[in-house]
């Protein structure tokens, strides 16, 4: 199943994808609908009212997850163009709900920054709670993944060994379009093209059968330092090719369209415009 949290003019809903159509699951968002027992036979079974696809407005996969932890230096193509050796356990920082906007929204460049980056994300939605998951727990707290489009302000992030300040900028992360299960992209470890384009210039291009900790792996991994709840997302890391890492270094501008795709997931398209 392919499912969504749509904006309407009653609120977000639920959403199913069905052809051309998107079907009402009878809840609020994802995050409502994952908390449920049996989700899957609920989401499967519903029949509510249809929406177009043609010109739908996407709300964050999630609009409100508890959490959202994200995983750096996890492609090895990506470490090593950071100068960096393979690390032994994953890097993680927080995100916020406040940060995330819907797969097509436009991005509002913050005055402060001249140094917006992008970083396409092979993200995780956990579908059922855990802590201290094993291998079957974490495999199967997986709801599906989505994309996510880890905008960073590199001299934020920078300005301390920390990153997290230029990683949670308000309103910056588009994730989305869709939640995809896992059996439609060959199960909790998929091997999927992740592409990021500005203006139709291909950035980055990797395969997510290259991580250095696999989906499951981080389940199990974040699920021991905190439970994870449904609607919780973890994103993966990005592979090579960022414009902070280029010669010269290349950042996105108002006017620009990042497009940050993963296949059989979707994509992100999201203009940049003046904050």
């Amino acid at each position: 199943m392919k499912l969504a949290t749509l904006r309407t003019a009653d609120g977000t809903r639920a959403v199913r994808l069905d052809g051309d159509t998107l079907v009402d699951l009878g809840y609020a968002d994802l995050g409502e609908l994952f908390a449920e027992d049996d989700w899957q036979g609920k989401a499967a079974a519903a029949s509510g009212t249809a929406y177009p696809v043609e010109g739908a407005d996407f709300a964050p996969v999630v609009p409100n997850p508890s959490k959202v932890v994200c995983v750096g230096h996890n492609y090895t193509n990506h470490i090593k163009e950071m100068g960096r050796e393979l690390p032994s356990y994953p890097t993680l920082f927080p995100k916020f709900a406040d940060t995330l906007i819907g797969a097509n929204d436009d991005i509002a460049k913050p005055a402060e920054t001249d140094t917006l980056d992008w970083e396409v994300e092979l993200a995780v939605v956990i579908g059922r709670q855990v802590r201290r998951a094993g291998e079957r727990q974490a495999a199967d707290a997986i709801a599906g993944f989505t994309v996510m489009n880890d905008i960073s302000l590199r001299d934020w992030q920078f300005r301390t060994i920390e990153w997290t300040q230029g990683k949670i900028w308000e309103a910056t992360t588009p994730v989305g379009p869709y939640v995809v299960t896992t059996d439609e992209v060959g199960g909790v470890r998929p091997a999927l093209q992740v592409t990021t384009t500005v203006d139709g210039e291909v950035m980055q291009q990797d395969d997510t059968g290259t991580l250095l900790f696999d989906p499951v792996f981080l389940v199990r991994y974040v699920s021991t330092v905190i439970t994870l709840k449904p609607g919780d997302i973890i994103a993966t890391g990005t592979p090579a090719g960022v414009g902070n890492a280029r010669d010269p270094k290349v950042f996105l501008l108002p006017g620009q369209t990042v497009v940050t795709e993963i296949a059989g997931l979707g994509a992100c398209s999201n203009k940049v415009v003046e904050g």
